[in-house]
């Protein structure tokens, strides 16, 4: 049996009706609401407590607090054909992890340090698991999704030499996981449009259903047989093609469509205090780091390399 993508029947995850839900600060207060999807308070944001707030007058927080992230290297065609000049990567998925200390905020700031020259962006859609997941059927993974958000898997390459294996400082990093701005359930994923924009000029774009080489719910089933997942996790589930590097003072943006649009904002920070004294590996520069860094545009879109080179600040 074919367990992977598409999928032959939508599950309830999918249907309708369409519903957002959001953490933000109001009045002082961590508060969940959801947005008002009709009538006259449409796009309002509705608290559990009853009052109704614009969301763009409030601070977001993360709508999840996982005790885990997982990450998959490579699910989207475009990005396996641009760095594995192939339609699929592997024969089955691979992953890495980022801790739960990475995750930011709709709004935020991301840090890109002063010794790192190279800070990617990677649009992504995070899959939120609701219930306890252990050893189930592709199938039956669907009825343990709570819901969708967008994400920016951003990464200080310039560790790559050194993480690799794991990519702990590469994705790691506080702040490198901006997500939200809520988590969605009652949209058809595979229907949607993914765009990260920088300084407001589309760089990755791909349509889910069109580039999808494992579902989620083949990812969710492959991790649940030897890991336990709980309400909160994050499943990240990888990028197209074309993700660069972004410089301080750059607006970085992933839209999906149906899902809302993410946005967090490069901001440059100190090098950290011990690197001045040489402790730990060093951030390197070589061919590897830039390899991935700097992408193979031979094998991207033309409309996506000119704007990315156009929304470069001066």
């Amino acid at each position: 049996m074919n367990f992977e993508f598409p999928i032959t029947e939508l599950p309830a995850v999918m249907r309708g009706p369409r519903v957002e839900r959001r953490r933000v600060l109001a009045g002082g207060s961590a508060c969940w609401g959801t947005i008002v999807e009709e009538g006259a308070q449409q796009g309002l944001l509705r608290l559990d407590d009853g009052r109704v707030v614009d969301p763009a007058a409030v601070q977001h927080l993360p709508p999840v607090s996982p005790s885990k992230i997982i990450a998959v290297h490579i699910s989207y065609s475009s990005r396996s054909f641009e760095t594995r000049n192939q339609p699929k990567p592997t024969e089955t998925p691979t992953y890495f992890t980022k801790p739960p200390t990475s995750v930011n905020g709709h709004g935020c700031e991301i840090h890109k340090p002063a010794d790192s020259q190279y800070l990617n962006y990677e649009g992504e859609y995070a899959v939120v698991i609701g219930k306890t997941c252990r050893n189930v059927l592709p199938d039956e993974a669907w009825d343990y999704i709570e819901g969708f958000c967008p994400a920016l898997d951003m990464g200080l390459q310039n560790y790559r030499d050194t993480d690799q294996g794991s990519m702990l400082r590469v994705k790691g990093a506080d702040t490198l996981l901006p997500i939200g701005p809520g988590i969605v359930r009652g949209v058809n994923l595979f229907e949607q449009t993914l765009r990260t924009y920088r300084n407001g000029l589309v760089v990755q774009e791909a349509h889910i259903g069109d580039e999808t080489i494992w579902g989620p719910h083949y990812v969710v089933a492959d991790i649940a047989r030897h890991i336990t997942l709980v309400p909160g996790d994050v499943i990240l589930m990888g990028t197209p093609c074309h993700s660069r590097s972004v410089d301080p003072g750059d607006r970085v943006e992933c839209e999906i469509t149906g899902l809302g649009r993410l946005a967090g904002t490069v901001v440059a920070i100190a090098a950290p205090r011990a690197s001045a004294l040489g402790v730990g590996h060093q951030p390197t520069d070589s061919p590897e780091v830039r390899r991935v860094a700097c992408g193979f545009d031979e094998r991207v879109p033309e409309h996506l390399k000119a704007n990315y080179r156009q929304a470069a600040k001066p």
